[in-house]
């Protein structure tokens, strides 16, 4: 566009050319340099907006201030001196401001961020021996494979990751500082129709070390299923007609979903050997809520080796639910909040070391799974000068999600979200401000796909501190009020699995205590009913597996039932299960007539360690060759129900001749506890996908080993029974469930009156 010079002065005129004039870079004068050359000076957004920072303006104090993940810096106009995370930084040419608008060197975004003024990320000079496979690492390790004589010509991997390095070697580099001396290797899994190729990569040797051919073995759901099991549909003039029958004329309306069959010991009429998905299937009204929309009564049986529909099971008719129901405020007028500030200006309270964190006392180390999701490895909490160790490794073993009613399109629907989809390939990147706070931190994470590409995942888990309440309070009568405030630090992960989203948080306090919480929220799987209300003739039957929550809407009851493989090593690896148990002893001839005491024990094998929790009673993992002050054995305490808001899962809700039940046991005792063995990873098994028998804690604990001073994992279930309610619909606030793990005599004292020890923060481990 070209002004005309000769053009009346309008006021229409002046706004044109004040607009331009904001848009095009301008020179200052020579006076004002940068490296002996005239600066060029930008608008500040645009060049803060370039390198992924935020710009705000406090018009009050007239102050600039810009973030990006651990970085908060303060800029006054027309100051040489701005300051970056609460430490001056003299910059070359100050911010000026002009038409209302402020200006910057280009050059500024450099200056401010390799400053080394923020301390929150160092660079790894030591590689921590967990770390996750690089990008290079994947390639080279699909590489390796793809060259094999022995590979399917089409390659679909449902694990591509790091092989663990031999623990007490690991632990020895992390607590002495010195480079671990490993070749890297990589683990795989390749599936084959109902073949599944498990091996390992020696990535230095480039070579494949073992390579094993599991027969009749069913994997993973893997992304390109869902792809092919929507274009199936789309193509079968067997289901459209069974579509028409319920009024819907455009296929290209409907959404499938896969799900894993399950097994039934061929009381399904399903033979094991099929590699099949059921897909259940909604219409898509264009609200932007299919889920809304179910199609009741309609399952297609998927052969994914055929590509084809091999099975149709059409049932009752029953009309779609057609009530818009969109979950995203699109039909509310929904009231804004005001900004609620959540600031860091002198920056962040921990550091982060390659994947290597520390916060106040607390170091470990953070991964992603593709199956499992985030990992936490290598935990010590330091005292008294010494790192102690408290647990090597912590992440979600696995969870399922069965559902009570025993109808066509639901009976077979237990998702075993982690070991049949891997939840950590489903992972949900996050959003600043509303997934986490604002002063959360945001991490990418690099894992490999079902082709075995590596793929990065952008703002897959956080990190933030927060408030949480008083540590401790006192007012002694008379004396200066004495409380100190809680902080937490919470590294956060979310996976979107369908229409469950889960959210898992990790809290650690600077008391020693270790919370996991697990949320669940996104959207209900509904059935579809005749009834509109209560007062429906039909109600009555509709609503046996579940409550009315819209019209002609039932929420099936079901339950979310979560495991957590739990490494523990409480100040080294012969740790111990300990049971405290109240009771009331009697008195004769005393004023008073009873007394409280604890009965101690020790539990010594594997079979008599698992057990439905009572939450009256004390569980502790003691190492009984370390003591504190006092003498006690340090242990800390296992908590599987610390808190919830749904009705708590004391059990699996379904009786012992399910199928399901004979496949996992896990979701029955909240507490397991079995020996270290590195390939007894996953409670539900390695394959659960169409297993015909619990090849998980059921089997791990088979051999009855001797659990009594040795290297143990915990492993704790938890969960809810989700009965639904209209509040949940259409979009389902989080519904927490909390564990804790916390010290038991592991200190002297309370560990929150010791000053912070992390002056070794910068160092690698």
């Amino acid at each position: 566009m070209k002004l005309d010079s000769n053009a009346p002065k309008t006021k229409k005129n002046i706004t044109i050319k004040t607009l331009l004039f904001a848009m095009i870079p301008f020179f200052i004068p020579t006076k004002s340099t940068a490296h002996d050359q005239e600066a060029k000076m930008l608008p500040l957004n645009d060049i803060m907006h370039s390198v992924g920072a935020k710009v705000e303006h406090d018009s009050y104090s007239n102050l600039y201030v810009i973030t990006k993940n651990s970085t908060y810096v303060k800029i006054k106009p027309n100051s040489k001196t701005i300051y970056v995370n609460g430490k001056p930084l003299e910059i070359e040419i100050p911010v000026i401001e002009k038409q209302n608008q402020a200006y910057a060197f280009e050059g500024l975004a450099n200056e401010i961020f390799q400053s080394g003024l923020d301390q929150t990320f160092k660079t790894e000079t030591i590689p921590h021996p967990l770390n996750s496979l690089s990008i290079d690492e994947i390639k080279l390790a699909k590489s390796i494979i793809g060259q094999d004589s022995r590979a399917p010509k089409e390659l679909r991997f449902s694990q591509l990751s790091l092989k663990d390095p031999e623990k007490k070697e690991v632990w020895d580099s992390v607590l002495n500082q010195k480079a671990f001396n490993y070749d890297r290797q990589a683990d795989f899994i390749l599936l084959q129709n109902n073949t599944v190729i498990e091996g390992v990569v020696d990535l230095k040797a480039k070579k494949i070390k073992q390579w094993n051919i599991l027969k009749d073995t069913h994997g993973m759901v893997l992304l390109d299923d869902f792809e092919l099991v929507q274009k199936v549909i789309k193509e079968s003039p067997e289901y459209a007609k069974a579509l028409k029958k319920r009024g819907i004329n455009d296929v290209s309306k409907v959404v499938a979903t896969p799900l894993t069959v399950g097994y039934f010991g061929g009381e399904d009429g399903l033979n094991k050997e099929f590699n099949i998905l059921k897909i259940v299937s909604y219409l898509d009204i264009g609200d932007g809520n299919y889920w809304a929309h179910p199609i009741e009564n309609l399952v297609a049986i998927v052969d994914l080796d055929k590509k084809k529909i091999i099975k149709i099971e059409d049932g009752e008719i029953i009309p779609v639910p057609m009530l818009a129901r969109p979950y995203d405020g699109r039909n509310k007028n929904v009231q804004s909040a005001k900004p609620l500030r959540i600031t860091e200006p002198e920056g962040k309270n921990f550091t982060v070391t390659g994947q290597y964190v520390h916060w106040g006392n607390w170091c470990f180390h953070v991964s992603l799974d593709s199956r499992v999701g985030i990992k936490l490895s290598t935990m010590t909490y330091k005292d008294n000068g010494i790192k102690r160790k408290v647990m090597y490794e912590g992440n979600l073993g696995g969870m399922v999600v069965p559902y009570g009613d025993p109808d066509l399109g639901w009976y077979f629907k237990s998702y075993v979200d982690s070991g049949d989809y891997g939840m950590g390939t489903l992972t949900s990147p996050l959003n600043r401000g509303t997934d986490v706070p604002e002063n959360a931190v945001l991490f990418d994470s690099v894992i490999a796909d079902y082709k075995g590409d590596p793929i990065t995942i952008p703002n897959a888990f956080a990190i933030f501190e927060r408030y949480a309440n008083p540590e401790y309070k006192h007012q002694e009568m008379g004396q200066p009020n004495v409380s100190v405030a809680r902080r937490e630090l919470v590294v956060r992960w979310i996976s979107t699995i369908g229409n469950y989203d889960y959210i898992f948080d990790w809290v650690l306090s600077q008391n020693g205590t270790i919370g996991i919480n697990s949320g669940a929220t996104g959207i209900e799987a509904v059935k579809g009913v005749k009834s509109k209300t209560m007062h429906d003739s039909t109600a009555k039957n509709d609503t046996k597996y579940g409550t009315l929550i819209d019209h002609n809407i039932v929420g099936t009851t079901h339950q979310h039932i979560y495991n957590f493989r739990l490494d523990m090593d409480i100040d080294g690896l012969e740790n111990t299960l300990t049971h405290m148990n109240p009771f009331v002893m009697k008195h004769q001839n005393s004023i008073r007539k009873s007394s409280m005491q604890i009965e101690t024990s020790t539990i010594s094998n594997e079979k008599n360690a698992s057990e439905r929790f009572d939450p009256s009673t004390i569980r502790l993992i003691s190492n009984y060759k370390k003591e504190n002050a006092m003498g006690n054995p340090v242990s800390y305490q296992i908590i599987p129900f610390a808190g919830g808001t749904h009705p708590i899962a004391k059990g699996a809700n379904f009786s012992t001749d399910e199928w399901l039940f004979k496949r996992m046991n896990f979701m029955d005792k909240q507490i397991w506890v079995t020996k270290y063995n590195p390939n007894e990873k996953y409670p539900d098994g390695k394959y659960p996908n169409r297993s015909t028998h619990d090849t998980g804690l059921a089997q791990f604990i088979n051999d009855d080993d001797n659990i009594n001073n040795k290297d143990i994992v915990v492993w704790m279930t938890t969960g809810t029974t989700h009965v639904a309610r209209s509040e949940e619909w259409p979009i389902m606030p989080t519904e927490w469930v909390n564990v804790l793990l916390k010290p038991w005599n592991f200190f002297n004292e309370t560990p929150s009156l010791k000053p912070n020890e992390s002056n070794d923060q910068h160092q690698q481990h």
